[in-house]
């Protein structure tokens, strides 16, 4: 079976949320948990998503930390405060000693806040351990509320329930066979491994009395279940001529099931979430120009990229801006997150301890 990434509930409440808001969906999201693992599945977090706060109302970091403090109590790590347009610049002030919290900045068509968002990042770099508050915050362009994937994830609408999968080794499977037929197989897998989890979903959703949003298909990665994998078994090697194709036919097979989706529902090449990816990085195969290429056919836009520290907040602005040309102009929901790795300069080494990231050098 393959694993459940995230079930998310999307809470309507308006900010400021009481506590008691934050616990009813923690039970809510417990009790949806017992299911999916009685049934067999391994489900890895529980998050909620919420409305843009800054659209109900200016946050403080004393908010920031009830909130903090409500989720501890509620045993949850994840909660989403939603895109910002203004205010940028008091987003680190939010994240900065409030682990569970996840903020992010829209762009399309506020292109402006391109320079507060890499103010932001540059900020969390140096004020959290190991520059890693940059892992719950990101710049968003043309991505709709509905996400169960973080930090994106944000909400709009009466309370429902996402789901997103940890889906690489569907891909790597389908890959196996080379990249004639690469769309139709994957489609097939994907709907063979989901339609399951979408029906256990739908009927946790009835007894929980919320809607069904929808599932994200994207075959998101998990250190050595690398969704780069799947590229190797057909160009030997990500990065190597081919590359773009094949992200464009597992991207089509996504994108081709008739099940009830949200989000992204596209490829994620997350750098550092991925074994293969910061392999392939740490040795010069792949840029961000070629992960800003692969967008244009497939997912999430730029992830997880390890930056020197000493990088400028004009340059990091300027990528942000491309990031966004792109989701523009192509009409599809990209986002950016970035890693500016406190203390390091061009070729050195990253030193994360964390279980999630793998490391790899930081470069532009």
């Amino acid at each position: 079976m393959v694993p459940i990434r995230t079930l998310t509930l999307g809470v309507p409440e308006p900010h400021p949320l009481a506590a008691d808001v934050v616990a009813k969906g923690a039970d809510a999201l417990r009790r949806a948990e017992a299911v999916f693992r009685d049934a067999g599945y391994e489900v890895q977090t529980l998050r909620l998503s919420t409305r843009p706060v800054f659209g109900d109302m200016t946050p403080t970091a004393a908010y920031a930390r009830d909130l903090q403090a409500a989720l501890d109590d509620a045993g949850l790590t994840y909660l989403s405060l939603g895109p910002a347009t203004s205010g940028v610049e008091t987003i680190p002030d939010l994240l900065i000693g409030n682990d569970a919290l996840h903020c992010t900045v829209r762009l399309d068509g506020n292109t402006a806040a391109a320079r507060p968002a890499a103010e932001a990042m540059l900020r969390l770099a140096d004020e959290t351990e190991e520059g890693f508050g940059n892992f719950r915050f990101a710049a968003l362009a043309c991505v709709p509320p509905g996400s169960p994937f973080f930090p994106a994830a944000h909400h709009e609408g009466p309370a429902n329930l996402t789901v997103g999968l940890q889906g690489a080794s569907i891909a790597v499977g389908a890959a196996k066979e080379g990249l004639d037929g690469l769309t139709e197989r994957l489609a097939a897998a994907v709907t063979e491994e989901a339609t399951p989890v979408v029906r256990l979903a739908e009927q946790v959703a009835a007894e929980l009395g919320v809607a069904f949003g929808g599932i994200d298909l994207s075959p998101a990665p998990n250190g050595p279940d690398s969704i780069g994998a799947a590229f190797e078994e057909i160009t030997g090697e990500f990065g190597a001529p081919g590359t773009l194709a094949v992200a464009a036919a597992l991207t089509a097979g996504i994108r081709s099931t008739s099940l009830p989706t949200c989000g992204y529902n596209g490829l994620m090449l997350p750098v550092m979430e991925d074994v293969v990816l910061a392999r392939r990085w740490e040795e010069g195969r792949i840029g961000l120009h070629d992960l800003l290429a692969y967008s244009s056919v497939c997912g999430t836009g730029l992830d997880t990229v390890p930056l020197p520290g000493d990088s400028s907040a004009d340059a990091i602005a300027r990528l942000l801006l491309d990031v966004t040309a792109l989701a523009v102009r192509l009409r599809k929901p990209l986002s950016a997150r970035l890693f500016p790795v406190p203390g390091t300069r061009d070729g050195d080494r990253t030193a994360f301890t964390s279980e999630y990231l793998t490391n790899t050098t930081v470069r532009w």
